[in-house]
């Protein structure tokens, strides 16, 4: 271990300790900081932020996530810099009330309990966790699961709302040759070994906002806006709430019987399935499903989204269609809260 450092964040005048091999986002999880952040790798901005004193350093990172100019400047990413002084950063962008309520993050020991199939190419996993894991979240947070056998880890929100049971439960969506996804098709089964730490993410419900409230997902993106919704139906929050879920035919539709379960507890709650590719004949019958690309629906059906807090989750290619769309509807910023499932390579998570 190197030496250790004080950083100080401002504007919100929290101190943290950093020893000098760990980044500085690394340190502030420990210590149950919950400072914004993405990738965690360099690879997008969301915990850019400006220093105002004190030598730092960074790792390698990508100048997609912070330009020449911008290091230039005094930006710097969380993720990659480390302290080799005491430290005064200027946090750019930042949820007081999330940052506050922060767990620490841990690495705890689990067992995989069960693997179902949801659909064709979804599963739902359940880990039980070890006796003494330690391990609490937030609904809509996420844990890193580490591959068997590698260093490599892989990222993915719970399902359910706590672990009062032992229980994490993921949905998660299987590609072809994915270092972990690619086990769920036999390679895994109940009784392994895993090992998680977390948990991560600021995708969590802002209870101090009562804002009507839009959920706008797709594949495995069920995952954690499924936990926000138990969430809020275990604690009768009365907001009103949509969830337009966006697949490509009707056999990549799941947990119906849940989303009705949801409406039953959630009077203000509507599910609003979107079909992309082709819909079975009579399509919606009864029900709220639509045709076309979720975002087209969300566009088509949402007339004053600017006074709604937009929660987005999924693959990016739907997250990077909302955005600009949010903002040419002039819904602002900072009601607007999405997680943007990556894959790190053709073949991989």
């Amino acid at each position: 271990m190197g030496d250790k450092h004080n950083i100080r964040f401002e504007p919100v005048g929290i101190d943290i300790e950093a020893d000098e091999d760990e980044t500085i986002l690394d340190a502030a999880f420990r210590q149950g900081v919950m400072l914004m952040h993405g990738c965690k790798e360099g690879q997008c901005s969301a915990c850019k932020s400006f220093l105002l004193d004190g030598d730092l350093q960074m790792d390698r990172y990508s100048t997609f996530a912070l330009a020449d100019y911008e290091s230039e400047e005094g930006f710097v990413l969380l993720c990659r810099g480390h302290a080799y002084s005491d430290l005064e950063i200027e946090l750019t962008n930042y949820d007081e009330d999330m940052i506050r309520s922060g767990l620490p993050v841990v690495t705890a020991g689990t067992t995989v309990e069960s693997i179902t199939d949801l659909t064709h190419d979804i599963s739902l996993v359940r880990l039980k966790l070890d006796d003494d894991a330690g391990i609490r979240f937030h609904p809509g947070q996420y844990v890193d699961i580490r591959i068997p056998g590698t260093e490599e880890h892989r990222s993915f929100s719970m399902a359910n709302t706590s672990v009062a049971d032992g229980v994490l439960e993921f949905i998660i969506k299987r590609y072809p040759g994915g270092k972990f996804s690619g086990l769920l098709e036999g390679s895994l089964s109940a009784g392994d070994p895993l090992e998680v730490t977390g948990p991560y993410g600021t995708f969590t419900l802002r209870v101090s906002s009562d804002r009507r409230l839009v959920f706008v997902g797709g594949g495995a993106g069920m995952s954690p806006i499924l936990s926000l919704l138990q969430q809020m139906a275990d604690s009768g929050n009365e907001r009103e709430v949509v969830y337009y879920y966006g697949a490509r035919t009707e056999r990549d539709l799941f947990h119906l019987e849940e989303m009705a379960e949801l409406a039953r507890q959630l009077p203000k709650f509507r599910f609003v399935p979107c079909l992309s590719d082709s819909a079975p004949e009579g399509w919606p019958g009864d029900g709220e499903g639509e045709t076309g690309l979720v975002t087209q629906v969300l566009e088509r059906r949402e007339d004053n989204l600017a006074e709604c807090d937009v929660y987005l989750c999924g693959p990016p290619p739907m997250i990077d269609a909302a955005l600009p769309l949010l903002e040419s509807l002039g819904v602002p910023g900072d009601q607007v809260f999405y997680d943007k499932f990556t894959i790190t390579a053709a073949a991989e998570d």
